[in-house]
């Protein structure tokens, strides 16, 4: 099932790709990119641009940055996220630090969940 999603964020989106932090950048590179089940970066849903996105999954990832920490930040997200799992996904948030300081424990993590996900999807099927 593809999600509606807002046309006009496009070209914001594709600067994104471009212009990634460098933790979303390390993301990418090291480790989403060769990911055996496929992940889009920088993808538009509904009204918003997620940091990462696996269909299969229905996961969304956010790398956050201190203005998530915010408390205007933090409303935003909650809202933001909210929308997102009316859509039936799951967001997994990742802190700048953890993807700088413990990126093969992020990288697990990640893991985790997509296959906890995967296999949930597969059993609803059965």
């Amino acid at each position: 099932m593809s999600h509606k999603y807002n046309n006009r964020l496009i070209p914001l989106a594709k600067q994104l790709r471009k212009d990634m932090t460098a933790q979303e950048r390390r993301l990418w590179y090291q480790y989403l990119r060769m990911h055996p089940i496929r992940f889009q970066r920088q993808k538009v849903i509904g009204n918003y641009i997620v940091d990462f996105y696996c269909h299969r999954a229905k996961l969304v990832i956010e790398i956050d940055g201190s203005q998530h920490y915010t408390d205007e930040g933090q409303r935003y997200d909650e809202k933001r996220d909210e929308v997102l799992k009316s859509l039936g996904l799951s967001i997994c948030r990742v802190a700048n630090n953890d993807v700088n300081e413990r990126f093969s424990a992020v990288c697990q993590h990640i893991d985790c969940v997509v296959l906890q996900r995967v296999s949930d999807s597969l059993s609803q099927l059965r």
